[in-house]
């Protein structure tokens, strides 16, 4: 059973930045294909942004894109967001999400970390 811990949330003034980690355990990182989505007060959760480090491919949503970037390190097997030019619209809390390579569903969830961008 994968678990997904997230840290490096926090407040932040608009226009700054915070880079969020997500450390993994309990499987072959590298089997995984990793997420960040977020979740606003009131509001569904929606993506943000994935990796699939067997093709060396990213994907963002828009409204990140250009902004955020998502690395990881497979020696730590941690996942990176790294944020940039956060906007008030950042606030939410954020989840890491696994998925492993054979199936098409986020299956392993983190407990998410809070980011607060401040106007």
């Amino acid at each position: 059973q994968v678990q997904l811990v997230e840290s490096g949330g926090g407040v932040v003034q608009a226009g700054g930045s915070l880079r969020l980690a997500c450390a993994a355990s309990g499987g072959s990182f590298t089997n995984y294909g990793m997420g960040w989505f977020r979740q606003a007060p009131g509001k569904e959760r929606r993506f943000v942004a994935a990796d699939n480090w067997r093709r060396g491919s990213t994907y963002y949503s828009d409204s990140v894109k250009g902004r955020f970037t998502i690395s990881r390190d497979n020696t730590k097997n941690t996942v990176y967001l790294q944020m940039n030019s956060l906007k008030p619209e950042d606030t939410a809390v954020y989840y890491c999400a696994g998925r492993h390579y054979t199936g098409s569903a986020y299956n392993y969830w983190g407990q998410g970390t809070q980011v607060t961008v401040s106007s």
